[in-house]
């Protein structure tokens, strides 16, 4: 049985590939979890226009995070915190308080795209990258200081 790949999947091949595999594994695995569907025409069809439909928009979401991205490159956020001795902070300084902190400034950005290793548990000057699209990685000033 022949079918369309929908995701990629390592063992088979990757998102596109037409490949054969038994129809046990196919109507088993493949069809309930959408990862396939059948190599017909139709479904060929289908596929390649939701793949163009795909590119379209992700060049226009990539036009707009590279304009948000020209924008973000002069922003730096100022986040005070409750500090105690030897300047160290009471709880931390997360991705949801830069992200908000951004927010009030103007900019709609989301916890899951400020890229943070760790907490920031001290006193001090860092840079951030904020991640707006898989191909646009920003970089900001975040500042912490005391109340």
């Amino acid at each position: 049985m022949e079918v369309i790949l929908l995701k990629s999947l390592p063992p088979l091949g990757n998102r596109g590939d037409t490949v054969r595999v038994t129809p046990g594994y196919a109507r088993n695995y493949l069809f309930p979890q959408r990862i396939a569907v059948l190599a017909t025409d139709s479904n060929t069809r289908i596929y390649h226009e939701e793949e163009k439909v795909r590119t379209r928009r992700d060049i226009v979401d990539m036009r707009s995070a590279k304009d948000k991205a020209a924008k973000l490159t002069s922003v730096s956020c100022t986040i005070t915190v409750k500090v105690g001795e030897d300047d160290k902070l009471y709880g931390s300084v997360s991705t949801a308080d830069i992200a908000k902190e951004l927010e009030n400034q103007g900019f709609e950005i989301d916890k899951k795209q400020v890229l943070l290793e760790e907490p920031i548990k001290k006193i001090g000057v860092y840079t951030i990258d904020v991640k707006l699209h898989r191909e646009v990685v920003v970089p900001i000033r975040v500042w912490v200081v005391k109340q």
